[in-house]
């Protein structure tokens, strides 16, 4: 049975809960119809616009900018203050009611989720009609307005969901891909940040068209793994799997939100070595070590991404950890300001579980040695943190 999947997004999520909210006290002015930001102080962390109305938006304002620049543009605009509490309360009531159509959901943001459409399919028509349904109950229930996209993965459900605003329902099955998605610019391809599309331009690579078409190899060479993982987004590979429980929670984490957006590589490394300092502790006082190793990035203009990297064996020490998350941020930043920084490790075990070495390392006597080095290494470094404090021994930049 083919997968039918949906992505269901609401539009501009912070300022139409913010509208809904005004009008249900009496507010006579609608948000959503003039010309409105959802922003804060511009002298605070918030001072940037997180989320703008259609009128807004044709004055040129863009999420993720200044308010100080939106107001350059549009004197005029009106502003309110964000309220994350009311939106959770939104997205809860969203999703519960969403749940009495399938259990088979997995939210991705406040604003978004993925509902697995396939069991359910066979009550209406076809995927369009229940779609609209779900749309036009949405609008008459909470008084604001989604968009559905709707394919047999993921990827092209979420590409589908950002065609034509607000209110839509559209499709973007694998053979509408040539269509409807090749002729769109390339920086309209999810995951593809302002860095890659900027390296993809000067190959010559303008739409997700010319993407689609390009040898992969070409791509990783100029991109790494990213590139590849473009080339598949550009064609149309995705994941059909709506993950509808929670990712298993076992795992040891640490993030946290910079007084300060970074913009350069050694800026990210003195963090991700604090984070993996902290996660490091933690399993150890924990008895355990750690297999899989994550970073997640949030972009100055509240984007998030996530990487994540199998260790080729479970570790707990900081240096090993750091190393992988290093690479992994490497791997994943697009050279956008970044407001937040997470490593999160997962897969764990306990610290005196056998290690499984490789029989076919192209050295095996020499790969022992040197692991026997570190390990000495990393101990020694140890009983100088407990000895004299976490921050006695830091990472040369």
């Amino acid at each position: 049975m083919v997968s039918v999947i949906f992505h269901i997004d609401v539009n501009s999520a912070y300022l139409s809960w913010t509208a809904v909210e005004q009008l249900k006290h009496g507010v006579k002015q609608d948000l959503r119809l003039i010309p409105s930001i959802i922003g804060g102080d511009q002298k605070s962390r918030h001072g940037v616009v997180l989320a703008k109305s259609v009128e807004a938006k044709k004055y040129g304002i863009h999420t993720g900018e200044p308010v100080v620049n939106a107001f350059r543009k549009c004197p005029t605009l009106v502003m309110e203050p964000p309220n994350h509490k009311m939106y959770r309360e939104y997205s809860q009531r969203l999703m519960s009611f969403l749940r009495t159509y399938t259990e088979r959901i997995e939210q991705v943001s406040v604003d978004e989720c993925y509902l697995d459409f396939t069991e359910i399919a066979d009550r209406w028509h076809s995927p369009v009609d229940g779609a609209l349904e779900i749309k036009n109950q949405v609008k008459e229930k909470f008084g604001f307005t989604v968009n559905v996209g709707i394919s047999s993965n993921k990827l092209l459900a979420k590409m589908a969901s950002d065609f034509e605003k607000p209110d839509k329902v559209h499709t973007l099955y694998p053979e509408e891909i040539q269509v409807k998605m090749w002729p769109l610019p390339v920086g309209e391809l999810y995951m593809a940040g302002h860095a890659s599309v900027e390296k993809l331009k000067k190959l010559e690579i303008n739409t997700i068209g010319d993407l689609a078409q390009m040898d992969p190899a070409i791509l990783e060479l100029h991109l790494k793994s990213h590139g590849r993982k473009l080339w598949e987004s550009a064609n149309g590979i995705g994941s059909d799997v709506v993950q509808t429980d929670p990712a298993e929670a076992k795992g040891v984490g640490n993030s946290t939100t910079l007084p300060k957006d970074l913009t350069t590589q050694a800026e990210a490394e003195l963090v991700l070595d604090k984070l993996c300092g902290s996660v490091s502790k933690r399993l150890k006082q924990a008895g355990q070590k750690a297999g899989m190793v994550s970073v997640e990035i949030r972009y100055y203009n509240f984007e998030n991404v996530s990487h994540q990297k199998q260790l080729s064996r479970a570790a707990s020490q900081k240096e090993i950890l750091c190393e992988a998350a290093e690479t992994l941020f490497k791997e994943l930043w697009d050279g956008r300001p970044v407001r937040l920084l997470g490593v999160r490790t997962s897969k764990l075990v306990e610290e005196d579980a056998p290690e499984q070495i490789s029989l076919f390392d192209l050295d095996f006597q020499e790969d022992i040695k040197k692991m026997e080095k570190k390990k000495k290494i990393q101990e020694a470094l140890e009983k100088v943190r407990k000895k004299y404090g976490d921050d006695i021994v830091k990472k040369g930049v």
